[in-house]
């Protein structure tokens, strides 16, 4: 809505009123009190203290029976729901939400509601069901095929690689020239995790160059950052090897590995994924996939059902701030 919106004296971002909203709803939901000041010296809703209005607060109302978390019904995000079920990542299923496309029990659903067990969730008037058991996948990509689930020019997609599964869907991105690993799942919280800049999740890619070895002054330079035009990147580690070079990111912007590698020098013929995470292509062959196991999960530092844990790493160095870019890999 137009206007200022004033917490504790502070203006608010519009960026951040969504969040502000969802905070207060969930708030109101458990009974807590809630106070928005209108910036003219007026308050809505009830009073922020609640010693000035017990009945804004059952804690604060001697006669109020207690709460009994364990005995409400155990609710989630609409939008968590929809990436446990495979439908997209979170970021995704909010788009569809604020599009109006999803519907709660018939009623169109709004960004940062809940959805209780028993409740019917529809997308596009289809029926929703949250799944209980993901699958993930690990692919070795080959080069010409897009990272992508389908394309309006029919050229060859990663999805036509793997067996038809409901809401299978890439982790990330490797661009169509490239090839390696990449990770397809039906999980949309370990999308999540795995691809939200705030976690800084290690790749490796292998890259071999025209010039031959890049020697260990431009792997210095590129390990303390070098200018691109969407800002500086650095490596979190670089080696020289055979033909080219070894790199370890912790964020992934478009082509940025081949985009470093010319700002130093050295352009890519060639670029392979080996590593996300503590996860290793190893022996897979190019057009080759494999199923993941909770041993996979656990060296990508993922536990189904705890989406924040923090991602393993391969590099020795301090994880790197990650910026906040697209998701779209080297």
């Amino acid at each position: 809505q137009r206007g200022r919106v004033v917490e504790r004296g502070g203006e608010v971002r519009r960026a951040d009123l969504r969040r502000i909203v969802e905070r207060h709803r969930d708030l109101a939901r458990e009974g807590r009190t809630v106070a928005v000041h209108h910036g003219d010296g007026q308050v809505s809703g009830p009073t922020a203290d609640p010693a000035a209005d017990p009945s804004g607060d059952p804690a604060a109302d001697p006669a109020a029976e207690p709460r009994d978390p364990a005995a409400e019904p155990a609710s989630e995000r609409l939008q968590r729901y929809l990436a446990r079920a495979g439908v997209a990542s979170r970021r995704k299923a909010e788009v569809l939400i604020e599009a109006g496309r999803v519907t709660v029990d018939g009623s169109v659903a709004v960004l940062g509601q809940k959805v209780a067990p028993g409740q019917r969730v529809r997308l596009d008037g289809a029926e929703v069901a949250a799944r209980t058991e993901h699958r993930t996948f690990a692919l070795h990509k080959p080069p010409g095929v897009l990272t992508t689930a389908s394309d309006q020019r029919g050229r060859r997609t990663v999805l036509e690689l793997l067996p038809h599964v409901a809401g299978l869907h890439p982790v990330g991105r490797l661009d169509r020239d490239s090839e390696g690993l990449l990770l397809l799942s039906t999980d949309g919280a370990l999308t999540a995790a795995l691809t939200h800049p705030r976690y800084g999740h290690v790749k490796t890619y292998r890259a071999w160059c025209g010039g031959g070895v890049v020697p260990r002054e431009a792997c210095r330079a590129l390990e303390a950052g070098v200018e691109l035009d969407d800002g500086p990147a650095r490596a979190l580690r670089a080696r020289p090897a055979p033909g080219g070079v070894v790199l370890e990111l912790g964020e992934g912007r478009k082509r940025q590995v081949r985009r470093m590698l010319a700002a130093v020098g050295h352009p890519v013929e060639r670029l392979v994924r080996t590593h996300v995470g503590g996860l290793a292509l190893g022996d897979l062959a190019p057009g080759a996939y494999r199923e993941l196991g909770p041993e996979d999960l656990r060296r990508l530092g993922y536990t189904p059902g705890k989406p924040d844990a923090r991602p393993s790493r391969t590099a020795s160095e301090p994880r790197e701030r990650a910026s906040r870019r697209p998701r779209e890999e080297p």
